[in-house]
Formats: C-alpha cells, sequence, structure tokens
C-alpha cells in the first residue's frame, strides 16, 4: 500500500488537476491513498477503478470520488485508451467557516463520501454539474489567466455545495440538519483572536448558552469539539504564514496563539503529516 505524495501545481490552493491516458495494456496494479480527496471525470475510453472491495465501470461521462486516505487502484482499461481528467485537492484548504458547517459530510463523520458514487449514477444532471465543475478547475489550471486562484476557488466550491444538495435529493428520510445560526459569530471570533487565548467560556456566553451545552451543540453541529476546531484554524493560519511571511517558526506560532512549540509542533503534525520545515520544503518551488 502507497501513501502517495500529491505536488500540487498551486501551493495556496493545494491542488492538482491533470489529463491523463491510459491504453490497453497489462498494467501492473499497485494500491495507493493519499489525504487529498479525488474525482475522476472519464472523457473517453472505458476504465474500471477498484476503490476497496468495489470495481467501478467508468464510461464518457462518468465521474468518481475517492475519499481522503481511501485505498484505491487503477484496475483494467477496456479500451484501446481513455482519456480522464483527475483532480486532487486537500479539503483542508477549503474549511472555511461556511464549509466548517458541512464538516460532518465532507470529513465521512455521518457516512463514507463513497456512497456519491451510487448517486452519480443515477442522477445524470448531479453527474453533469461534477464533470463541469472538474472541466471549468481543469482549465482554469492549464491558462492560469489573472484571477484563476479566485475561478479555482469558487469552482471547488461549486463542486462541494453540489455535493451537499445532492445529499437532500438522494436520501431516503431525509432530514435537515439542525440550524448553526448562532455559530457565525463563533467563527467570526475565532478567526479575529487566532493570536490570543479563546475561551469557550466566553464563546458560550456570546450564544447566550451554558458551558456545558454549548460543547454539546458545537460538537453534534459540526461533529469536532471546539478545541479541535480552534486548534484546526489555528494551523490553518500557520500554513498561509509559513509560505506568505519570511519569519522563523517560534513566531508563527506566537502569532497563531500557540506558545508552547512542541505543542505546536504536534499540532502541526497531525494536520500535516509533517513538520513545519518540511511542509515549506515540499510546497515551495
Amino acid at each position: 500500500m502507497y501513501d502517495e505524495p500529491i505536488y500540487y501545481q498551486d501551493n495556496m490552493l493545494r491542488i492538482k488537476t491533470l489529463q491523463h491516458m491510459k491504453i490497453r495494456e497489462p498494467l501492473q496494479r499497485k494500491w495507493h491513498y493519499h489525504r487529498e480527496l479525488e474525482f475522476l471525470y472519464i472523457q473517453e475510453g472505458v476504465l474500471q477503478i477498484r476503490v476497496q472491495e468495489r470495481v467501478f465501470t467508468l464510461e464518457p461521462g462518468d465521474v468518481l470520488l475517492i475519499g481522503a486516505s481511501q485505498p484505491h487502484v487503477t484496475w483494467s482499461v477496456l479500451s484501446e485508451k481513455v482519456v480522464y481528467l483527475i483532480l486532487h485537492f486537500d479539503m483542508h484548504a477549503y474549511s472555511d467557516p461556511s464549509v466548517m458547517l458541512y464538516y460532518r459530510t465532507f470529513y465521512e463523520i455521518d457516512g463514507p463520501l463513497s456512497r456519491y458514487n451510487d448517486w452519480f449514477q443515477t442522477d445524470p444532471q448531479l453527474k453533469s454539474d461534477i464533470g463541469d465543475a472538474i472541466t471549468c478547475i481543469h482549465r482554469e489550471m492549464e491558462s492560469r489567466r489573472r484571477g484563476y486562484e479566485i475561478a479555482i476557488d469558487l469552482h471547488v466550491k461549486r463542486l462541494l455545495l453540489t455535493i451537499v444538495r445532492s445529499e437532500q435529493n438522494n436520501m431516503e428520510n431525509w432530514n435537515e440538519p439542525p440550524s448553526a445560526y448562532n455559530l457565525h459569530p463563533v467563527f467570526d471570533y475565532v478567526d479575529k483572536h487566532l493570536s490570543g487565548k479563546i475561551e469557550m467560556e466566553t464563546i458560550s456566553k456570546m450564544t447566550n448558552m451554558s458551558y456545558h451545552y454549548f460543547s454539546k451543540y458545537f460538537k453534534k453541529i459540526i461533529g469536532v469539539s471546539f478545541v479541535e476546531y480552534v486548534n484546526m484554524q489555528r494551523v490553518r493560519k500557520a500554513e498561509r504564514l509559513l509560505l506568505t511571511e519570511s519569519v522563523n517558526i517560534t513566531e508563527i506560532a506566537e502569532k497563531v496563539g500557540i506558545s508552547n512549540m512542541t505543542h505546536f509542533y504536534e499540532l502541526f503534525k497531525r494536520y500535516n503529516r509533517c513538520s513545519p520545515k518540511e511542509y515549506i520544503q515540499r510546497l515551495t518551488p
């Protein structure tokens, strides 16, 4: 089992997209996985992909979603050649407050993302919308026109929105998730105070909830504890600072509100599977 490194075409967007072609010949089947979500969009030919125990036969117009760290392998090429788009992106880079409200979906707390592959086969409009978003992202990355970063971010969010809304159309006994309107001021407060101390007691008072009720409410809505959410946002900010500012790692840790360097390294490695120094080396051309 191979932990495949994904080399991003844009380090800030944490994304890679390319057009790939395979011809019908004996394949060296190599199981692999990666932390990035992966989408495939078939443009020509027929391809079989095995994702864990399932084999998917993909024809022109078909799409496939492979979850983070989900083992998969190219199983066979059933036509003379197959041409398809591959899209990899790190969900962590797109976990802003609006997306965090759907953390439970994208981080597979309520179920595996692989369930969407069955919906793609039965919902032509959903499949078409996903394929169009993948195509637009690939086109923007290839052209690199002024503003492509904004365009790609919008298309990724469009792709995520399509996924979220498809749940309501394809799940039986759909229940609208509980409202999270009280959490928007919380997200804003956390974002503005990452460099300092963030007390959950202060946050709970902002939402007119008791300390313990807020703690349970936040985890129920988001899928992770409030402390875990704050840690994620601190690491996200540290990632940006590492790539955009010429300061040492100690200063960056202080700027994201972590004075204990051992704790900073532990958190950073938890989310990136590497040290801050290795992160810079990996993402800096």
